[in-house]
Formats: structure tokens, sequence, C-alpha cells
């Protein structure tokens, strides 16, 4: 009996201990992941978990998985290891199933919200004007260049003294004095040429007298 006991004792200490180093073995990868997750050390969590994952293939570090791709903000990458999640996991409660659907949620929110505000919104039509709208004031008109003075050609300044018109030549006091002068001097030439001599006082010529 006593052998019995010492033997099962035995066994509960071996296995014991094989559990506890293979859990410590383990645990030591995923307390370093977890540890990092709750630092905000997200992307070095994620590799911790994607390791263990390819390791162990269990779908629990697809959900973990999920979690470091939420946090980082990768939408797309998020959804697909939740969804990866829920289908490779068996034993999924209807409370865990929830949680899960409404980080899905949550990211499928968050991918809308990013394509809206990529979407370049067109500018609103030109309203149509009515006459009671006021008008942009005109330009301001140019003025116009100032007229082309015209070229002056130089003159030589007028005398300061008046031109005096020439009187006509009858009108000159010399003119009947020279006139005056050529009639006395002419008549003074007939009185000695005798052309004004008495006929009764003239000589009678042979010619002219009776005999």
């Amino acid at each position: 009996m006593m052998r019995n006991g010492v033997l099962g004792l035995l066994v509960v200490l071996v296995v014991a201990t094989t559990s506890s180093r293979a859990i410590a073995e383990v645990d030591g990868r995923e307390m370093r992941a977890r540890e990092a997750f709750a630092a905000g050390h997200y992307q070095d969590a994620l590799d911790g978990f994607v390791k263990l994952y390819a390791e162990k293939l269990h779908p629990n570090y697809l959900r973990n998985i999920g979690r470091c791709y939420q946090n980082l903000g990768d939408p797309d990458k998020a959804i697909s290891s939740f969804r990866e999640y829920l289908r490779k996991a068996k034993a999924v409660d209807s409370e865990e199933r929830k949680e899960v659907e409404g980080y899905i949620k949550e990211m499928e929110d968050l991918k809308r919200q990013r394509e809206a505000a990529t979407v370049v919104v067109p500018p609103p039509p030109p309203q149509p004007t009515t006459g009671h709208e006021p008008q942009p004031p005109p330009p301001p008109a140019l003025e116009p260049p100032p007229p082309r003075q015209p070229v002056l050609t130089l003159k030589q300044p007028p005398s300061s003294e008046p031109v005096q018109e020439e009187a006509p030549l009858y009108k000159k006091w010399w003119f009947w004095t020279l006139i005056g002068g050529v009639v006395v001097g002419g008549i003074g030439v007939a009185a000695a040429a005798g052309v004004f001599t008495k006929t009764q006082d003239a000589p009678c010529m042979a010619s002219n007298c009776g005999g």
C-alpha cells in the first residue's frame, strides 16, 4: 500500500516537472509578447505572436495578432486575422464571438472613414445670378495717353517796327514837281523855237506872197 503511494507520488512529480518546464518555455515567449502589447509596443507584440502561431498554429494567437493590427491602425489585416480566428477556433462562446465581431465592425468603420476622407469632393456649381445680387465693380478705365504735341518749326521773330506801305507814284510830291518842271521847260523851249510867233508879224516870203 505504501509502495503504491510512493509510486503515485513519483509519477505526479515527474508529470508536474515536465508540464512546468513546457509551460515555462511557452509562457516565457508569450509573456514577453503580452508585456510588449501592454506597454504599447504593438509591433514587438505582433512579432512575438506571429512566431508563436507559426510554431503552434493555435487559433488563439490569431486573435492576439488581430488585436495588434487593430492597435497599429491596419484595418485590413486586423479584419482578416479576426475572421480567421472565428473560422478556426472551435470553442468560441457567443459572448466572445460578439466581442470579436465588434472588433471587426470597428475596423470596417475605420476603413470607410479613411476611404471617405480620400474622396475628392467637387466644388459646388455656380449659383445663377439675379438682378438683385451686387455685381462686381468694373475694372478701372485706362487713362488715354497725352496728345502728341506738334513739332513747331522755328521762325524769325517779326520786326518790332511796323511795315509801311509804299504810297503810289502819283501821290508822291516829287512826282508832280517833276511833271511841272517838264511842262514849264517844254513851254520855254517851244517859245524859243518860235512856235508861238504871231502870224501878222511874220515876214512875207517870196513863195507865200501874191507876187
